[in-house]
C-alpha cells in the first residue's frame, strides 16, 4: 500500500468507507426500483348481485344455453360423397326438409337392375301360365277320351307330369317376382336414406361438411356432420352443487344474466329438474371452484331472444330463489 499515507490503515478505515458507500448505493437503487404501491380503482368490476338479488335468499349456479330440444347431431346412414348441401348455419328448417344428399349413382344403378328383374319375372310368369294352360288342356283331353285303348297310360302320366311341372314353374316365377319387387323396395329405401332430412323443426347451428367431401359411417371422426336444435324457445341448463340442491325453490323463476354482464338480467321460467345428479362438467374457471363435485341440473326457459342476448353454448350466471333465509 505504497500509495496510501503511512498513518492510513486500509483495512480499518478505507474498507469500511467503501462498504458504507456500497450500502448507500444499494439502498438508493432499491428505493428507485420499488413498484408503485398506490391503490387504483380496477378498470372492470367483477360481476356481482345487485338489487333484489343482493338482499334476497338465493342459490347461485353456472349454466349453459342450449336448444329446448337439446343439441341434435345429424349423421348419415350411408357413406359417400356429398353431392348437394341445402342448408347453412342460421337456417330454420321444417321437419322432413332435406339437409344434404349423398351420391346416389350406385343406388340408381341397382334400382335399374331391380326393375329389369321385375320385368323378367313378369315375363316368366306369363310364359309359365301359358305352359300350365297348355299342359292342363292336354291332360284334360287325355282324361276325357272314352276309349282306354286310344291313349296309353304312359301318355297320361307324361301329361300329368307336364302339368305339375308347369305349376311349379309358375310358382317359381311368382317367387322371383316377389324377390325382385322386394329388392326394388330395398333399393328405393336406400335411395331415400341417401337424402338426410331434418328430424324436427328447428335451427341449423353448425354445418361441418362441404359438397364433394366423403362421409364415412365407420366413426372415423368425432365431429357431427350437422348440428341443429329447436331454439324457439331456448333453455338454460344450470348446475347446482349437490350441497345446495336441497335449498333450491323448485318451480320459482330464476334470474339469468350472460357471463360478465350482470347488469343484463332476464327472468327464466322453471321447466324441470333432471332426475339424476351427475358429475360437474360446466366450469367457470374460478380459482376456488371444485371440479370433483356432483351437480343437480335444473332447466329454465329463457324469454324470446332480444338483440342476440343469448346464443346456444353461451355460459350464463344464474340466481335461483332459496327456500330458507340464507344466501349462498
Amino acid at each position: 500500500m505504497a500509495l496510501l499515507p503511512e498513518n492510513l490503515s486500509f483495512s480499518r478505515k478505507v474498507l469500511p468507507a467503501i462498504a458504507v458507500l456500497a450500502l448507500i448505493g444499494a439502498v438508493i437503487y432499491i428505493a428507485v426500483g420499488l413498484p408503485e404501491r398506490e391503490l387504483t380503482e380496477p378498470e372492470r368490476e367483477p360481476p356481482r348481485a345487485t338489487g333484489e338479488l343482493a338482499d334476497g335468499a338465493r342459490v347461485a349456479g353456472a349454466g349453459v344455453v342450449e336448444p329446448s330440444s337439446e343439441l341434435i347431431q345429424i349423421g348419415s346412414a350411408l357413406s359417400g360423397l356429398v353431392t348437394d348441401l341445402r342448408v347453412q348455419p342460421g337456417d330454420f328448417v321444417e321437419k322432413g326438409q332435406p339437409l344434404f344428399v349423398v351420391d346416389t349413382r350406385a343406388i340408381q344403378a341397382s334400382a335399374r337392375e331391380a326393375n329389369s328383374a321385375i320385368v323378367e319375372a313378369r315375363a316368366a310368369i306369363a310364359e309359365a301360365r301359358s305352359a300350365r294352360a297348355t299342359a292342363a288342356s292336354q291332360l284334360a283331353l287325355y282324361r276325357n277320351v272314352s276309349d282306354p285303348a286310344a291313349v296309353s297310360r304312359a301318355e297320361v302320366i307324361r301329361a300329368e307330369g307336364e302339368a305339375s311341372a308347369a305349376n311349379e314353374r309358375l310358382r317359381l316365377a311368382q317367387a322371383r317376382l316377389s324377390a325382385a319387387q322386394a329388392r326394388a323396395g330395398a333399393v328405393q329405401t336406400e335411395l331415400g336414406r341417401a337424402t338426410v332430412r331434418a328430424p324436427i323443426a328447428g335451427e341449423i347451428l353448425a354445418v361441418n361438411i362441404r359438397p364433394g367431401e366423403f362421409l364415412s359411417t365407420m366413426g372415423g371422426g368425432s365431429t357431427p356432420f350437422i348440428e341443429m336444435g329447436e331454439t324457439r324457445p331456448l333453455f338454460v341448463r344450470i348446475d347446482i352443487d349437490e350441497e345446495q340442491a336441497p335449498r333450491v325453490a323448485m318451480g320459482e323463476p330464476a334470474t339469468i344474466s350472460p357471463r360478465g354482464a350482470a347488469d343484463q338480467q332476464v327472468k327464466a321460467a322453471f321447466v324441470r329438474a333432471e332426475p339424476r345428479v351427475v358429475p360437474k362438467r360446466s366450469l367457470t374457471n374460478s380459482a376456488q371452484e371444485r371440479v370433483d363435485v356432483r351437480v343437480l341440473q335444473v332447466l329454465y326457459e329463457l324469454p324470446a331472444r332480444e338483440d342476440g342476448l343469448f346464443r346456444v353454448g353461451q355460459q350464463v350466471d344464474a340466481f335461483i330463489p332459496a327456500e330458507d333465509g340464507e344466501s349462498e
